[in-house]
């Protein structure tokens, strides 16, 4: 059996890249996303009521890597990338229909012009089709004594540091985002790195907000070393 599904809308936020995207929502609230409503969707009674929510649920298309097909067995960075588990019991891209869902905080709703959301603490990449909207309802939907597997905790966090070339080069760029240094903070923290790469002398890079921004990582801290701003470019 076969479905055909609309896009309802599509993602804009400061991820360019899977690379630096948070593995999980909510661990990066400083980024700023918006889910723009495509016609016939964007009209303002589509979302009539929606506003008394403080968060709402997104299905959505993991649009980037789904044409790699799926495998009935992935390895979660939460276990190291070593030890393997079925698709079904991890939120890994590869799967066979390569559909997303998170829960994201409903910031805000702007009507002004079609129908805009604004959200925080989304995992999206820019570009991002969204399937549907459903309102997060607490008393139904929050299990705190269900059990997380393998994933039951928050990632450990990293200590961030700045280099001061970092620093200036941020400082240089005239249009500077007031969320980005909080958002590389955040990203960072959460360890981007695949889980078998360890390498003290590796310089990594992310795209965050159209700036590539470079880092190293020694043991639990990791040093943001360059900022390559559109200004640069």
């Amino acid at each position: 059996m076969r479905f055909e599904l609309d896009t309802i809308g599509v993602i804009h936020s400061p991820y360019q890249e899977k690379f630096g995207i948070p593995r999980q929502p909510a661990l990066a609230p400083s980024a700023p996303v918006t889910l723009e409503l495509l016609p016939p969707y964007n009209q303002p009674d589509c979302v009539r009521g929606l506003e008394a929510f403080s968060h709402v649920w997104l299905s959505f298309v993991f649009h980037e890597t789904a044409a790699r097909g799926w495998q009935p067995l992935v390895r979660p960075p939460r276990l190291g990338g070593n030890a393997k588990v079925g698709v079904f019991a991890s939120r890994a891209t590869h799967r066979p229909n390569a559909l997303g869902l998170s829960l994201v905080e409903l910031k805000g709703i702007d009507t002004s012009t079609g129908v805009t959301l604004q959200l925080a603490g989304a995992d999206l990449l820019d570009g991002t089709p969204v399937l549907d909207i459903k309102p997060y309802i607490p008393f139904v939907e929050a299990r705190p004594e269900a059990r997380g597997g393998f994933v039951d905790g928050p990632p450990p966090q990293l200590t961030v540091q700045w280099s001061p070339r970092a620093r200036a080069d941020l400082a240089s760029w005239a249009d500077t985002p007031p969320w980005l240094a909080a958002l590389i903070d955040e990203v960072l923290a959460q360890d981007p790195r695949p889980a078998y790469q360890d390498d003290p002398a590796r310089v990594y890079g992310i795209r965050l907000a159209h700036c590539d921004v470079r880092f190293g990582v020694q043991g639990d801290v990791v040093t943001v070393l360059e900022i390559v701003t559109p200004a640069q470019n």
